[in-house]
Formats: structure tokens, C-alpha cells, sequence
């Protein structure tokens, strides 16, 4: 069996119980070494075979699974985050599937998640913005020209954007090209949930700008919105005492 695993957004201690346990008793661990925190594999059992799958390719990837399977062992694909975001899975089970290997997944803690606990920030806030769009710049790999980000930026929900700390000036003209006004709220955070984590907070038009004064280049979560300043939205009806709920009774 090969269990694909979210390693979560950084921290050691924000894998899942179930992801931790998977470690614990793989054989093999197969882990994005350019993303994934490698203190995660101190719970790996003695005689486990480790592999950087950020030297390999999809074939070699593949191949130690096999190879695995043939010696009926157990496999972990150690992904960053949630595998099922970016993780590039889907072209990982298709050859899987031809090949007659069961797997499954288990679900982790996106760094997007993570951002938001950095910056103590709610994407979703009454009479702000009740919807996430999570994409990234196109760069090497293409975008559907319907999932622009100018054509996202046309709601002007909140935005969170993987993949694109450096196409920071592509992203701000496409941002206010598509509807966002230049002063909108915008956030950097690098690294979430790592020891290194850094939050700056700036507007559409100083994404660029504060990238370059702290250095970051990749590695970091674009996040842009009005909820990134919260601070004018509307109560949640959930708690107002003049809602009625399943559960209580309102006061009018």
C-alpha cells in the first residue's frame, strides 16, 4: 500500500496524529525534500529507506514504490502541507492505478491554514468577503486563460496565492488590471508555522516592494484582501443574542 501523507505547512507538531502514525510504521518514506521539514523524519522506524524525491523524478519516484510493493512494504509519500493543493498527486495515482497498486491519502494542514493562523486572520468575515480563492501566477506551468488572477480579481474575494513570490510585479498589474484598487490590503508570509516565519503586512502595490526589503523570494504565501485588515466587517448572527438558533432562542 502506498499512503500519500500531508506533512502539514511546517511545524513538526502540526502533522496529523494518523500522518505521524503512517511514519512510524512505513517501510519506505518518500518526502519532498524541498518543502517537506525533515524533523518529521526522526519518527521513522530504524531500517526505514529514506528518499529526497526533490532529486528525483517522477520515474524514479514510481520506481521505489514498485520495488516496495514487490517486497510487500509499506510506502509513505510525504507531502508538504495537504497533498491535495499543488501536491502533484494526481499524475503519481494515474501510474498507480495502471499498475494495479492500491493507495489512499491522508489529509494534512495546508500552509494556507498556517498563514492565516500567523497573521491571527479570519478569510472569511460577514459583509467582507465569504469566499477563498486559492491559485497562484502563471509561470513554466500555464493557467486556463478562465482562472486568471485578473479574472478572479473581478469579485475581489479574499485571494490566497501559492507560487508566486517571484512574479510579484506580473501579479500586481494583473491584481488591479482585474478589479482590486491599489491600496487593497495585502500580506507576505514566508515559511508559516517555521521557526523562520516572517509576516509583513503591505497593499497591492507594495507586494513587490516589501518582498525585495526582506529578502524573500520563494517560500512565502500571497495573501490579498480587505479581511487582511479587518477592520470593518459585521458580527456573525451565530452569537448575536437577537438570532434564533437550533439551540437557544433569540431576543426578538
Amino acid at each position: 500500500m502506498i499512503h500519500f501523507v500531508g506533512a502539514g505547512p511546517g511545524a513538526e507538531d502540526l502533522i496529523t496524529v494518523r500522518g505521524q502514525k503512517m511514519i512510524e510504521e512505513a517501510d519506505v518514506i518518500i518526502y519532498a525534500g524541498s518543502l517537506v521539514n525533515p524533523g518529521l523524519l526522526k519518527y521513522a522506524k530504524e531500517g526505514c529507506k529514506i528518499y529526497n524525491s526533490a532529486f528525483m523524478t517522477l520515474e524514479e519516484v514510481i520506481e521505489v514504490m514498485i520495488q516496495a510493493e514487490k517486497k510487500s512494504q509499506m510506502t509513505v509519500r510525504l507531502h508538504t502541507g495537504d497533498p491535495c493543493l499543488y501536491g502533484a498527486i494526481r499524475e503519481q495515482m494515474d501510474i498507480l492505478d495502471e499498475k494495479n497498486i492500491l493507495y489512499d491519502s491522508c489529509p494534512g494542514v495546508s500552509s494556507f491554514c498556517g498563514a492565516a493562523a500567523a497573521l491571527n486572520l479570519e478569510y472569511t468575515l460577514p459583509d467582507v468577503s465569504q469566499s477563498v480563492v486559492i491559485t497562484r501566477t502563471e509561470g513554466k506551468t500555464p493557467v486556463p486563460e478562465r482562472e486568471s488572477i485578473a479574472s478572479f480579481a473581478k469579485h475581489r474575494a479574499t485571494m490566497v496565492l501559492f507560487l508566486s513570490t517571484g512574479l510579484l510585479a506580473k501579479l500586481t498589474e494583473q491584481l488591479i488590471c482585474g478589479g482590486y484598487e491599489p491600496d487593497t490590503p495585502a500580506a507576505i508570509v514566508y515559511k508559516a508555522t517555521w521557526p523562520e516565519e516572517e509576516t509583513h503586512i503591505c497593499t497591492i502595490e507594495t507586494l513587490e516592494e516589501t518582498a525585495k526589503s526582506h529578502g524573500i523570494r520563494k517560500t512565502a504565501l500571497i495573501i490579498v484582501g480587505d479581511v487582511v485588515s479587518h477592520n470593518h466587517y459585521q458580527r456573525s448572527k451565530l452569537y448575536d443574542p437577537t438570532f434564533t438558533t437550533e439551540y437557544r432562542k433569540g431576543t426578538e
